[in-house]
């Protein structure tokens, strides 16, 4: 009975003290990959401006390829949000600079769902041979679907817009910033993939070459590509040259305040650009052809104050020569943010109404919710501006200048359209001001340098108090000033007319990649299918 009692409480004993180990293994592999996940997304968040760490971007999605390959749709999507606040949380930290961390943290937390919804399908592509290809087109078609919804979209954080000084960079000629990121998501993913194939190989002693050829092409593939595209940047001078002026006229203090000033922001403008006129007289600079101002330059409406109008007037006159003005402008009753065409013999000539405006920033969706939630939030916008309808291309002493305002930069389609209407250069009119010293204008800067050499076009960023550049079409930074400082930056640029493949196919590339995803994912739940079907013990 004894010997009997023993061997029967022995178990007993044991299984206490092996359910810990058990659970804490468990634990700990739920939490590598999780951790994995959040990290890739930080390590992926470092890459982008105003570091030029870009290259960190491909151990970012080997990490990720890693972190879900194999796993679960449902764990795909759990690692997928984590990746997601991983990277967004701290790359748009700068929309929280003057309101708080309650929009900061909704945005970031909103957009991460694109996110994990591209993890859960990687997740579910990662059985399917070839998968970094699916994996990368998946990546593709979630920031198309960010770029639309909701509200008109978000594209910040496009992996191409981290990009901007990387061996990658002349594929945006070739197809645009889908074509750009989609190249850099599968190095990436072809990166895990090879080391996997190595590691598995030593493993087992065999050698799938079929496996193994697939993941060196999806490394080989892009960079061969972007090699190759290279032929397609070029900054020679098409149409001649033009000489033009970005002035940065600075606010009198940074912050959402800055709009109780606004004569203080014109007066600013204004003086520099006198300035500019006096060095010009002194030939301590050459005479432009034109003269940018940034968006917002004059947020009192020159048509119904002769003040403004007055001031800007003067302005004209001293430099002698055409400048586009940032202005707000209410017609029929409607805000608009408005670039002038302010001729200094004329006075105002053409408008651009900005047609991408930016939500919860210059009109907020869901009024009555939010101002339920907090009345400040719906203070800051009292009203909502209006969407312009038409392209703005200004004929500015001859040469077609193409306006994105701001915003808009982040839109694909938004520059594109200036380009398809004759655009020789393109501007980027932008306020910063209410972002501080954030790394809002930095990030906005490589957006430009991407969109210069997308289209082959000099890019020139006029900003309130941000950092103001000129660049030039293969996305090379001539000329640059400092935030908060009043400055102007004068350079002859080349003009430019023909057409990269990227502004010729225009949204062809991206539409080849979401079909191609939805291919990947088609295959994948197939291929669940017939398993099912093929096993008893399933479904």
């Amino acid at each position: 009975m004894t010997v009997t009692a023993t061997s029967v409480d022995e178990p007993e004993q044991l299984e206490p003290q092996a359910a810990p180990a058990s659970r804490g293994a468990r634990r700990v592999r739920r939490l590598v990959p999780a951790a994995a996940a959040t990290l890739s997304g930080v390590l992926l968040y470092v890459s982008f401006p105003p570091r030029t760490l870009w290259w960190l971007a491909l151990p970012a999605f080997a990490v990720l390829g890693w972190a879900l390959r194999d796993r679960t749709w449902k764990a795909g999507l759990g690692l997928g949000y984590l990746f997601g606040l991983g990277f967004l949380l701290p790359l748009l930290v700068w929309t929280g600079v003057e309101v708080g961390p309650g929009p900061w943290l909704a945005l970031a937390v909103v957009e991460a769902v694109f996110v994990a919804l591209v993890g859960a399908g990687i997740a579910m592509v990662s059985r399917l041979p070839a998968w970094p290809l699916w994996a990368a087109a998946l990546w593709i078609a979630g920031e198309a679907a960010r770029a639309r919804a909701p509200f008109g979209g978000f594209p910040w954080g496009k992996i191409a817009f981290g990009q901007a000084d990387g061996v990658f960079l002349p594929l945006a000629a070739a197809g645009g910033t889908p074509v750009l990121g989609f190249a850099v998501v599968l190095c990436g993913f072809g990166l895990y993939e090879i080391v996997r194939q190595v590691v598995d190989g030593r493993r087992t002693g065999v050698v799938r070459r079929g496996a193994a050829a697939v993941a060196l092409l999806s490394v080989a593939v892009p960079v061969v590509g972007a090699l190759a595209a290279r032929s397609l940047v070029s900054d020679k001078a098409e149409d001649g040259t033009a000489t033009v002026a970005v002035i940065q006229g600075n606010v009198p203090r940074s912050g959402l305040e800055f709009n109780a000033q606004r004569r203080a922001v014109l007066d600013h403008h204004a003086r520099e650009t006198e300035r500019l006129a006096a060095k010009i007289k002194a030939g301590k600079v050459a005479k432009p052809d034109f003269v940018l101002w940034p968006e917002n330059s004059s947020d009192i409406d020159p048509f119904t104050n002769p003040d403004a109008r007055a001031v800007i007037d003067s302005a004209a006159k001293a430099v002698g020569v055409p400048i586009s003005v940032g202005g707000v402008v209410e017609r029929d009753g409607k805000l608009y943010n408005e670039q002038i065409l302010w001729d200094p013999a004329k006075g105002a000539l053409d408008t651009y109404d900005k047609r991408q405006v930016q939500p919860f920033g210059e009109y907020l969706p869901l009024r009555s919710l939010l101002g339920a939630i907090n009345k400040n939030w719906t203070s800051m916008v009292r009203q909502d501006f209006s969407r312009g309808t038409e392209p703005g291309v200004f004929t500015m002493a001859g040469t077609k200048v193409g306006l994105a305002t701001c915003y808009e930069a982040a839109f694909d389609w938004a520059v594109r359209d200036n380009i398809t209407h004759g655009a020789q250069i393109i501007s980027v009119p932008s306020n910063n001001a209410t972002f501080d010293r954030s790394e809002m204008t930095y990030q906005q800067l490589a957006m430009s340098r991407v969109r210069a050499v997308e289209h082959s076009r000099t890019v020139t960023v006029p900003v309130t108090s941000g950092v103001s550049a000129v660049i030039m079409p293969d996305g090379k930074i001539t000329q640059k000033t400092g935030m908060f400082v009043a400055d102007s930056l004068v350079q002859k640029v080349p003009l430019r007319s023909s057409q990269t493949p990227a502004t010729r196919l225009g949204i062809l590339p991206e539409m080849v990649l979401v079909l191609v995803a939805a291919g990947g994912l088609g295959w994948s739940v197939a291929a669940v299918v017939r398993g099912r079907r093929n096993d008893p013990l399933q479904g």
